[in-house]
């Protein structure tokens, strides 16, 4: 492989180690705003990482090659490996007492926006360790977001952003200029964010509260400040407040931004919006009405907890309000069903995704017909355009790619020695970048604390690949790759 290629990569994998160690700073600010010793950890790390990073530019700096697949599939995977060791740095270091594993799965949980977490008495830790948990998750969030919109559909892996920039529902291209475009992105994803935090602290929550539960739930990451999670503010309207933001943030955000800032309300036409919806209702209403009813829980309240939590999981962020395997024996099937699906491409959230359904469910119906009429030619279609055959072959290689490592990972957690519910949902939770599993050890209300360092290396692994689209992480096993 091209030495300048390497050069390249390792220069902007530098330059993003140099944001990230200026981000440390801002919790470094709030430690020593609340008198936490943590204060120097963050300061100290900030300056460890900043020096090797930027020794790392100067000494990779120069003319960079033409942008190419290749680079692009090694840059996204060495982008997301030097996030996950920097963000573990300061967690390592700090007075938690963590492995490196331990340190490395938390800061993979955050980056990836998975919201899994080995750390137990978050009610009573430094503000410090809280707020860089909460920026790793939306700045994670940024990350991942970009990576749909920008990089994915030109890698023709895990994107459909080309269908909605460059198809006739919203016109050729929604702006000009792709740095236009990225402006518009980050205003939008601030603007959120805002929003988010005012409506959290009107409605009761801490100032600091707010501000860190709004940065996870803008990333569908699921960190939250406190061991109950939201079970903690036992308020309904900011359940509801959370679910509307959960939800809105699993949508396209190049929908998004054209809707805002062009007004072009025929975006929302999207099929992939109204699938994802509309398993959202399915299931929020299904679980709401089975616990009512199997429960006796009032159908309000039964109603907004069940809302809330299948979109968080649906959303892939991982906030709970109470323990929903509690409920019974279906909501436990919807639950662990609900991980796989993922809300849409171009999103923060993670899963399979809805387009992919979309798509799939096109092809067998073009396939049933087929059967009818076999010399007739039926195209597979999402909305106005045709699906052509590399995207469809996409789809099955990402299906088919995805169940085998959750059944390869599945085996391995169970070798470990976990009983199957915790070994299954482990695997998948991290894959789809959800959160919490079902069992009593990972489940809603319980954590991956009590996990050794060789099954959290395991379910690292597996974070990275779901966040990553899978075959992106998977193509650099192929021997071709690194020929010249």
């Amino acid at each position: 492989m091209n030495a300048t290629l390497f050069r390249s990569v390792v220069y902007i994998a530098a330059l993003c180690g140099l944001y990230l160690s200026t981000a440390m700073l801002i919790p470094a600010m709030v430690d020593l705003y609340y008198g936490s010793d943590d204060w120097s950890v963050f300061t100290v790390s900030a300056a460890l990482v900043g020096g090797l990073s930027l020794t790392a530019a100067m000494a990779t700096r120069g003319p960079p090659p033409a942008f190419t697949k290749r680079m692009g599939f090694l840059l996204v995977n060495v982008l997301w490996a030097v996030f996950s060791v920097v963000g573990a740095i300061p967690l390592y270091f700090s007075n938690l007492d963590l492995t490196f594993a331990q340190a490395l799965f938390e800061s993979i949980s955050g980056i990836t926006t998975t919201g899994s977490t080995v750390i137990a008495g978050l009610d009573t830790m430094s503000r410090g360790i809280l707020m860089w948990r909460g920026l790793l998750a939306w700045l994670g969030g940024i990350g991942i977001v970009a990576l749909g919109l920008f990089v994915l559909p030109f890698l023709r892996v895990g994107g459909v952003s080309f269908f909605k920039m460059e198809s006739s529902d919203i016109g050729d291209k929604p702006f000009a200029r792709i740095a236009t475009f990225t402006r518009a992105f980050m205003a939008v994803y601030v603007a959120i964010t805002f929003a988010c935090i005012v409506a959290y602290d009107v409605a009761g929550m801490s100032h600091f509260d707010a501000i860190v539960h709004a940065f996870s739930t803008v990333a569908t990451a699921g960190f939250g400040n406190h061991d109950n999670s939201f079970a903690y503010f036992d308020s309904l309207t900011i359940l509801w407040i959370s679910t509307f933001f959960m939800t809105l943030c699993s949508l396209p955000f190049s929908i998004l931004i054209v809707l805002v800032v062009k007004g072009r309300l025929d975006a929302l036409r999207d099929p992939q919006i109204l699938v994802f919806l509309g398993y959202i209702v399915a299931f929020a209403l299904a679980a709401g009405l089975y616990n009512h009813l199997r429960n006796g829980i009032a159908l309000p309240v039964a109603l907004t907890h069940s809302f809330f939590n299948f979109s968080s999981i649906l959303s892939t962020t991982g906030f709970a309000s109470e323990d929903y395997t509690l409920w019974g024996p279906f909501a436990v099937a919807a639950a662990f069903f609900a991980t796989f699906m993922g809300g849409c491409s171009g999103s923060t959230a993670g899963g399979i995704k809805a387009y992919r359904f979309v798509i799939l469910f096109n092809i067998i119906v073009s396939g049933l017909k087929r059967l009818i009429y076999p010399n007739a030619v039926y195209s597979v279609r999402y909305g106005n355009q045709i699906v052509d055959a590399d995207t469809q072959r996409g789809v099955f290689l990402f299906f088919s790619a995805y169940i085998f490592i959750w059944a390869i990972g599945s085996m391995a957690m169970a070798l470990a020695g976990y009983e199957f519910a915790t070994a299954t949902s482990s695997v998948i939770t991290a894959l789809s970048n959800v959160g919490p599993g079902i069992g009593p050890l990972i489940g809603p209300v319980g954590n991956f604390a009590m996990m050794h360092d060789p099954e959290l290396l395991i379910l690292s692994l597996a974070m990275l690949l779901g966040r990553l689209e899978v075959l992106t992480m998977l193509v650099l096993l192929v021997p071709i790759f690194w020929k010249s």
